[in-house]
């Protein structure tokens, strides 16, 4: 059972992977200046989301064909990324008050002999790729050759990650599992990347599909971030798609998995149900993985509208005393011609019945902001970040 002193006895914290809100001022030194991916989508193509107006989004930043609402019905601000980087790992750890000194490291040129040599030695196979490349590129790319010799495919991307990818008929997944486990064993030190992903696909030359089959090895977060505080004060922490994931499960009890972000966020629904109190933390990842990546600028705005369509049902579900909490973890401009992320600041949103609506929460200087306000909510404190509690309730 929480504490009586805790304000909000339910709070659902949601992710949208990547749907930043406008180039940060270092965004130079990442080659990002001009992404703004919520605001190049809207003036590439009008946006229906009357839900998020609404809730203020536009009264973060006006939007091409989205104005500003006199009275939000929630309130509205935007985060900073304080650490280096602009990656899911850097952005979720700092969610939850751990921030980076040096940023994970990035492989442009692929990775080198000291990594590539004992990691093949160890799966007793060569491989193909090892470079940058985006991954539904590289398996019509190499797909091919793949099925015919056996070898995975290695590469990553401007992020810091190992990714292997392999058809599950010729490495089955519990093979391709262990080579990655393989793959984070030896990346540490100065090559520990922020995760190894396995990607596996099915299909033949020319139709090879990626599965729902992903499994990411992060690197495991520091002790005492918000996840383990929460865990320590027997708060409960549920998570949806790739939370569990990032934070290797640390605090976190029941979880799920999400094909996609239809599934997602049924499986947040179904959670809502069954949670009663504590921390739900939810990741919609295709806006990222599906549509930034491949500069898709329909597919990523058409993710928004689902998003937004799908709010009066999350909203139906939503009792006294929960909060609900709409951010990013950076961006995903699909308007420019890189198909990385991009060092964006996010959006930040909160309503729910009971909590204040129209506040201006202004510029966060951390995305740590957001977890010292949910630590603050259950009665504990994490390392970095300042908490907007008092203005939200």
């Amino acid at each position: 059972m929480l504490q009586s002193k805790v304000v909000f006895r339910r709070v659902i914290w949601i992710v949208l992977d990547s749907v930043g809100i406008g180039e940060m001022p270092d965004a130079a030194a990442y080659g990002d200046v001009g992404s703004d991916t919520l605001g190049n989508i809207a003036r590439r193509r009008r946006l229906e989301i009357p839900r998020l107006r609404r809730l203020g989004l536009a009264n973060i930043k006006p939007l091409t064909g989205i104005p500003p609402v006199p009275q939000p019905a929630g309130c509205y601000g935007r985060c900073a990324l304080a650490s280096p980087g602009k990656d899911t790992t850097t952005g979720h750890w700092e969610m939850v008050g751990i921030h980076l000194e040096e940023p994970f490291p990035l492989y442009p040129w692929g990775f080198p002999p000291e990594v590539m040599q004992p990691f093949e030695h160890r799966i007793g196979r060569k491989t193909l790729g090892n470079k940058p490349a985006s991954g539904t590129e590289i398996i019509k790319e190499l797909g091919a050759q793949h099925v015919r010799t056996g070898f995975p495919i290695v590469y990553t991307s401007a992020d810091s990650v190992f990714q292997v990818a392999a058809h599950e008929e010729v490495i089955p997944l519990a093979e391709l599992y262990r080579i990655c486990e393989i793959a984070r064993e030896i990346l540490r030190g100065p090559h520990e990347v922020g995760r190894v992903i396995a990607r596996p696909f099915v299909g033949a030359p020319g139709a090879f599909t990626r599965t729902p089959n992903r499994k990411d090895y992060a690197v495991p977060p520091p002790a005492g971030m918000l996840l383990d505080q929460l865990a320590d004060h027997r708060v409960p922490v549920a998570s949806v798609g790739k939370i569990y994931d990032v934070f290797v499960g640390r605090g976190i009890g029941p979880h799920q998995k999400a094909r996609n972000n239809a599934d997602g966020m049924a499986r947040t629904l179904a959670t809502m149900d069954q949670a009663a109190e504590g921390l739900i933390f939810v990741n919609l990842v295709d806006f990222d993985q599906q549509f930034g990546h491949r500069n898709d600028v329909e597919g990523y705005a058409r993710a928004i509208e689902e998003f937004d369509a799908w709010l009066p049902a999350f909203e139906e579900r939503l009792r006294e005393g929960d909060l609900a909490i709409l951010t990013a973890d950076h961006g995903c401009d699909p308007t420019t011609p890189s198909t990385d992320h991009s060092r964006e600041y996010v959006p930040l949103l909160t309503y729910g019945p009971g909590a204040r609506a129209g506040a201006d929460l202004g510029l966060r200087s951390s995305l740590s902001d957001i977890g010292q306000t949910v630590a603050e909510n259950f009665g504990v404190r994490i390392e970095k970040g300042t908490s907007f509690l008092p203005l939200i309730v």
